[in-house]
């Protein structure tokens, strides 16, 4: 996959560039990603940090306060699209895929997470391994 990648936010107010290759392709079915997404599963990929830059304008961030280790998220505060999001504990930011300007080029998910949640309407593509929640991590 090309690591020159541009995206931002549907207004153009926001702006990035990644210049590092994805660590990971996937699919979210959590209750959260549907909120975020409007009702599907949120499309994403891991990037790190230090291949990602904000080339145009300045996101705001939101996190609830209400929950304990709640995920940090970038929006353009003019149009309100969700550019990424920064979970505890997870180095790598979670970039929306829908925001990249050719989002071709991220050609499907390669894991499926947290599909206990997921809408019985929700499609996993043949193939993409499904876990309940988030796989265990490889040693």
């Amino acid at each position: 996959m090309q690591t020159d990648l541009q995206g931002g936010c549907y207004c153009g107010a926001l702006r990035y560039s990644v210049t590092a290759a994805p660590v990971l392709k996937a699919e979210c079915h959590c209750r959260a990603c549907q909120h975020i997404s409007g009702g599907g599963p949120n499309y994403f990929m891991l990037i790190p940090p230090d291949g990602f830059a904000y080339v145009k304008g300045e996101p705001r961030q939101y996190r609830r306060p209400d929950l304990p280790n709640a995920v940090t998220r970038d929006f353009c505060a003019l149009c309100g699209t969700h550019i990424l999001s920064r979970r505890p504990g997870l180095p790598q930011l979670v970039l929306k895929i829908g925001t990249l300007d050719e989002p071709e080029v991220y050609g499907g998910p390669k894991i499926a997470i947290f599909c206990e949640e997921k809408a019985s309407f929700h499609v996993i593509p043949d193939g993409v391994p499904a876990f309940d929640t988030l796989p265990e991590k490889r040693q």
